[in-house]
């Protein structure tokens, strides 16, 4: 009974993160760039009574005998799904039309990633993200241009007053990587490459690197489905209803065991 009890309270502890990941998905359902993530699980060890093959005293056994020990979270997959586009008219916002990030400069001198492209000027009138941290590399737009646009493949070119041509600003890069779902979440739709993920490579969008392209005034929504996160909440309640219910059964055989044994 204490077998059942322990292996149980592995499903729940299971379905309790699962639970958790769903929450952060719903949660983040409106988060411009977010990318859900989904749980996987792995059963445990397994204790062989009878070992698969073992040799028994006038045959070998066919299947053996073997209990599992429950179940475990081992990893919540990023899932990179293209979210829909929000129209909202703003010079800097941009969207990634297919695979690539947004890399970005952080204080500590690191690069971040980010598929959200809602981005302002700062007092500088360098192109920043809502928290000040810088686009790599930095594109700076004079504070008297008129008009700023921002091409499929990256160029970003102003007009100024006097000028019947605009001028072009600088370019901009997108990242990508081999193994995008290791990439670890930092918080602020950032994100940072790990050894997992792969280095970053590097290139204008549209490039030979299979960048995606931008379009600019939009910005990218987030890729949680909220119908199918909850199904998957009921679900996930249901499992864990169940373990908790065999709790309870394997309980109540344990206490009538102790009551023969008195």
């Amino acid at each position: 009974m204490i077998r059942a009890l322990y292996t149980a309270a592995s499903g729940m502890s299971a379905q309790q993160a699962n639970l958790d990941t769903i929450a952060n998905n719903l949660a983040n359902s409106g988060t411009t760039g977010f990318r859900q993530r989904q749980m996987e699980f792995e059963d445990m060890i397994y204790q062989n009574l009878v070992t698969p093959g073992a040799a028994q005293s006038t045959s070998t056994a066919s299947s053996g005998l073997q209990i599992g020990l429950g179940t475990k979270s081992v990893a919540s997959e990023v899932i990179m799904t293209q979210g829909d586009f929000t129209q909202t008219n703003n010079t800097l916002d941009m969207a990634i039309q297919g695979t690539g990030f947004f890399p970005i400069s952080m204080p500590d001198g690191t690069t971040a990633y980010t598929r959200d492209g809602s981005f302002h000027m700062n007092n500088q009138g360098t192109m920043v993200t809502a928290d000040g941290n810088p686009l790599v590399p930095n594109i700076t737009i004079p504070a008297n241009a008129t008009a700023v646009t921002i091409s499929q493949y990256g160029v970003v070119s102003a007009t100024l007053p006097g000028q019947t041509a605009s001028s072009q600003l600088g370019t901009i890069q997108l990242a990508t990587f081999a193994n995008a779902a290791g990439l670890t979440a930092l918080g602020s739709n950032l994100f940072q490459q790990t050894s997992a993920s792969g280095n970053a490579i590097t290139d204008v969008p549209g490039g030979s690197s299979g960048m995606g392209t931008l379009q600019q005034g939009y910005t990218e929504n987030s890729n949680v489905d909220v119908v199918a996160a909850f199904v998957q909440m009921i679900v996930a309640q249901r499992a864990y209803e169940s373990n908790s219910k065999v709790v309870h059964v394997a309980d109540d055989m344990y206490s009538q065991i102790n009551g023969l044994v008195r």
